[in-house]
């Protein structure tokens, strides 16, 4: 018999709570457990950052999980997340909202984004991600590397420093012109880089990305944003596994690839007590890996591990947006990585929970 498509009235109450109807199995119920756990451990943090008196402004727990939809599900802009939060029970569920609940405006939930969110909550919420995976990562042996991200800045607003909008050299037509960084910047980015990541590429406006992962799950352990420059892996890979060593004596390994195989580095490594499992540049130069490290079987066990790095890179680029970064200056860009290093832990977590129980 064929159904009745006719709607001669709509109801009026509902009697379906929003919990109901969101199925036991969504992937997002384990996730928001999670979630919850963490935003609970800043709530002392949130505390500090706001005045006892004045009007009251989104939750900053309702502001975080919303924004983990956004990299969840690659929603490029706040005013689309907001028009999904209008009509989407799963995200009204996720974030806190009720059905009936309003929605904020696009602008006045960007606006308070940006009075919450900085380098120092993105990395406390990064922190508090780590401490549920306790007993998932591993505490030995990790993997260092970085990644080009692209500004949002056009060839066009990299112009020179010392000239006007109204010379000839604005960048409208720099078609046969060398532009360097020391002698051109951005207008609309002055934080961003022209950089290549390697020979033959394309050069772009970009940053930065460093992660540090365990070689046991692929959890990213630590994470930050530079400017781009040759330099920048490297120092931000000491500064990583420097902040990895403190107070504790316990012997670790760190791999990288060949971008990392210099006297300077490989050198820094050892004196803060850890073992470099370097991938050994095979150019005409002379490694700074020799037999000491190459000869154990760690050393190759840490090589065939390292593509756990870029598994990161691939899904923050990929779902989190992060191809081509819609913030500008390096303040914005790194709060939004370490954000999206969370969330990719967070999106991790509850297999890798169920795995270890199976």
């Amino acid at each position: 018999m064929r159904g009745d498509d006719q709607q001669l009235q709509s109801g009026i109450f509902s009697y379906v709570a929003l919990e109901d109807r969101i199925p036991e199995a969504h992937p997002l119920r384990a996730i928001r457990k999670l979630v919850d756990q963490v935003l609970a451990g800043m709530s002392k943090q949130f505390d500090g950052l706001y005045s006892a008196v004045g009007r009251p402004s989104i939750p900053p727990e309702r502001l975080l999980r919303a924004l983990l939809l956004q990299v969840f599900y690659s929603i490029r802009s706040e005013r689309l997340l907001m028009e999904q939060l209008d009509y989407n029970l799963l995200f009204r569920w996720f974030v806190g909202l009720e059905i009936d609940d309003k929605v904020w405006d696009a602008t006045v939930y960007t606006k308070n984004r940006d009075r919450l969110l900085n380098q120092e909550v993105a990395q406390s919420f990064f922190g508090q991600v780590k401490e549920q995976a306790v007993g998932l990562m591993s505490d030995e042996h990790f993997t260092v590397d970085g990644t080009l991200i692209e500004a949002w800045a056009s060839h066009k607003s990299f112009q020179r420093q010392d000239k006007g909008d109204g010379d000839s050299d604005s960048g409208a037509d720099f078609h046969g012109q060398q532009r360097r960084n020391d002698t051109h910047a951005s207008k609309t980015d002055p934080d961003a880089r022209l950089y290549k990541k390697s020979s033959g590429q394309e050069a772009k406006l970009s940053y930065l990305g460093h992660t540090l992962v365990e070689n046991r799950n692929g959890l990213v352990v630590a994470a930050m944003a530079t400017q781009a420059d040759g330099m920048a892996e490297r120092d931000a890979g000491l500064l990583m596994v420097q902040g990895l060593t403190k107070g504790t004596k316990r012997q670790i390994t760190v791999g990288a690839d060949k971008a990392y195989d210099t006297r300077d580095f490989v050198q820094t490594l050892r004196e803060l007590g850890v073992t470099p499992h370097v991938t050994q540049n095979d150019t005409n130069r002379r490694s700074a890996i020799d037999e000491r490290t190459t000869r154990h079987a760690g050393y190759r066990i840490s090589l065939h591990k390292r593509w756990l790095v870029e598994k990161p890179f691939g899904w923050m680029k990929q779902i989190g947006g992060l191809r081509k970064v819609k913030l500008r200056g390096l303040a914005n860009v790194e709060w939004l990585f370490v954000f999206s290093c969370a969330a990719y832990n967070l999106l991790r977590l509850p297999r890798l929970r169920r795995q270890q129980c199976a």
